[in-house]
């Protein structure tokens, strides 16, 4: 019995078992699971996949939201909210009229968030260092831009599509292009405007898609893995709807500043450049310019973010099961 007393040889002993025995055993135990992550390779469509369910999910809120500010445009008696712009809708259309467009929707994600999320995961695995150690948050940062811009160029011509069919509605009869389906669209565009108009402002597209995904997909990685390491959540629906609330945040922060310098040059008559239009809103709005329509920006991201990351969770966790895999998916 003594010699249970007797004080431990090695690397265990002194200030580092002090240490170590500090550890609450939830996070040393997840900390051990980090250091070894289960090596599983998920279908490349699972991104596409998960973001087109959402998209079923978002569509009638962002539909709406865009409705509202068309329609705002065009007079004073315009609905003045969004339940407003829904209930004009449901008038006017009746149910379906909250899905208009949705096939150019499905289109993009199956392009645009099939790349994107398809590339940054196979970059993530390929750069997961050895002992199975998880790549860094700046090399994830920089490997979700990447696979962002990809993923806008590739579903450039499904987001022109996109925008045109959810306003459609909102122009006057006459200047409606009435496309009946997101390919006759595809098939129209092409006969009448040319391989150009597929890549019709593609370059500041694929820079917010870049942005927006490293916003999205980076950080989403790091806050799950945070939550999982440092908290006694697992890896369950809560970690999973804090992680993709947080990315939403994220996102939304990230593209607010492109989409009011965005909405200003196209609402813009003058010839100015970028940087000065940005001396011209920071003299009329101050440094609070970079989060002008935050609201709205997470408005349309927050809720997309959240469902497409559960629903990729979903997608993993059914893949684990089919394949009788063992562990929880990786960071």
């Amino acid at each position: 019995m003594a010699s249970q007393h007797v004080p431990a040889s090695g690397p265990a002993s002194g200030p580092a078992a002090v240490s170590a025995s500090s550890v609450p055993s939830h996070v040393a135990a997840r900390r051990r699971r980090q250091s070894n992550p289960p090596k599983i390779r998920y279908p490349f469509w699972f991104g596409g996949s998960a973001s087109s369910m959402a998209a079923c999910v978002t569509h009638p809120l962002d539909l709406s939201m865009k409705r509202t500010v068309r329609l705002q445009m065009r007079g004073p008696d315009a609905p003045k909210s969004m339940s407003g712009t829904v209930m004009h809708i449901l008038k006017s259309d009746g149910p379906l009229g909250l899905y208009s467009g949705i096939s150019a929707s499905l289109l993009r994600q199956l392009t645009y968030s099939t790349v994107r999320f398809g590339v940054y995961e196979e970059l993530k695995a390929r750069s997961t260092r050895p002992g199975g150690e998880p790549p860094s948050f700046t090399s994830l940062m920089v490997m979700a831009a990447g696979s962002g811009f990809l993923g806008g160029l590739a579903g450039n011509f499904a987001d022109v599509l996109n925008v045109r069919m959810q306003h459609d509605a909102a122009l006057p009869p006459s200047q409606r292009r009435n496309y009946k389906h997101a390919i006759d669209g595809l098939v129209r565009m092409t006969r009448e405007e040319g391989a150009s108009g597929l890549f019709r402002g593609w370059l500041p597209n694929s820079s917010r898609a870049a942005v927006m995904t490293a916003g999205q997909l980076a950080s989403y990685d790091i806050f799950k893995r945070l939550l999982l390491t440092y908290t006694p959540l697992g890896d369950t629906l809560t970690t999973h709807f804090s992680a993709s609330f947080l990315a939403g945040l994220a996102a939304a922060t990230a593209t607010s500043p492109i989409d009011v310098i965005k909405t200003r040059v196209m609402s813009s008559t003058q010839s100015h450049g970028i940087l000065h239009l940005i001396g011209d809103i920071y003299r009329a709005d101050g440094v609070g310019w970079v989060f002008k329509g935050w609201v709205p920006s997470f408005l349309r991201l927050g809720p997309h973010t959240i469902c497409t990351f559960v629903f990729l969770e979903m997608h993993r966790k059914a893949y684990r099961s089919i394949k009788e895999l063992d562990g929880n998916s990786p960071m």
